[in-house]
């Protein structure tokens, strides 16, 4: 079977090339012919698993298409010829072949399939080069939004902001966060926002940044129904037990189902929040003053209390 799928797509190369030949009688390379022929012959390649020729029958083709000034289709030969490098394992090879065709893509009029491309090359290196990805999908969302496309150019934003996260790229994280969420404040999908602003305080506070999550807190009393809502009182909570280095309140609200259920990568930035100081709590006035008259202090300002008390309550 595979040996007959070969020598199918080596037929079809036999047939481009003829149609790519000059002579007396024929001045001009017929490139559309020879792009169908070498566009077969990639396909019989790929069917036989023959993936280093069939990514150069697609070379093949693309250039034909090109030298034919059809772009699209160049672009479309050059995108399958970085799958077969897909398929081979060649992913920075794919995503640079990927990345050309989005390019012929946009020059030929075409950006939603520019950004599609984008994004798939983005999703083939993500575990190989994050920060690639990040580049990639960034650049899809900045096509996405030319086109006025802003849901989509925020799917994209988002998958970069959480690679920036998980790479603890916090600084930048914070800048696509705000990105994303002055979109979302565009199209007034408050709710969305408000996740936004919990994601933005946790990256901040991992940052040591107090003073930028306390603002981006309070910037978001401006957003409609933020003041009043679980996720404003939730912060406050947080940015109230962060300073007071109270470690247990900060887990608490780190622990509750509001931060526990966000995209995973927020979750565990909450997960692993730990408070300047080592968590010691602040002591209260009280009970410094308390400790600086010594113990007996202590002891009478119990009795106090006791005897208050001792005749029962009426």
């Amino acid at each position: 079977m595979a040996a007959q799928k070969i020598n199918e797509a080596l037929e079809h190369i036999a047939k481009a090339e003829k149609y790519l030949k000059t002579g007396f009688l024929k001045w001009k390379p017929d490139y559309d012919s020879a792009a169908t022929e070498y566009g077969k012959a990639a396909v019989a390649f790929k069917n036989a698993k023959q993936f280093d020729q069939a990514r150069e029958a697609c070379l093949r083709e693309a250039e034909a298409h090109e030298n034919n000034k059809a772009l699209f289709h160049a672009a479309k030969a050059y995108e399958q010829a970085g799958m077969m490098l897909k398929e081979m394992q060649r992913l920075p090879e794919a995503v640079q072949l990927i990345e050309k065709a989005s390019m012929m893509y946009l020059e030929n009029g075409t950006p939603d399939t520019a950004a599609i491309a984008l994004e798939r090359a983005g999703k083939l290196i993500e575990n190989v080069s994050p920060e690639k990805a990040v580049q990639l999908y960034q650049q899809a969302a900045s096509v996405f939004e030319n086109e006025e496309r802003l849901r989509q150019a925020l799917e994209m934003l988002g998958k970069a902001s959480r690679l920036l996260v998980r790479g603890r790229r916090l600084d930048e994280a914070a800048l696509s966060l705000q990105k994303e969420k002055s979109i979302y404040k565009e199209i007034e999908n408050y709710p969305t926002c408000y996740k936004k602003t919990i994601a933005q305080v946790l990256v901040h506070l991992h940052r040591n940044d107090y003073v930028a999550a306390e603002r981006c807190v309070r910037e978001s009393y401006s957003i409609p129904g933020f003041n009043g809502s679980e996720d404003c009182a939730a912060l406050e909570q947080l940015l109230e037990g962060y300073d007071q280095q109270d470690q247990d309140q900060v887990s608490e609200v780190c622990n509750s189902p509001l931060f526990k259920y966000m995209d995973n990568d927020y979750a565990k930035l909450g997960l692993t929040l730990v408070v300047p100081g080592g968590g010691i709590k602040k002591k209260s006035p009280n009970a410094t003053q308390d400790k600086a008259r010594g113990p007996a202090a202590v002891g009478s300002h119990a009795d106090e209390e006791e005897d208050e008390y001792s005749g029962g309550l009426c």
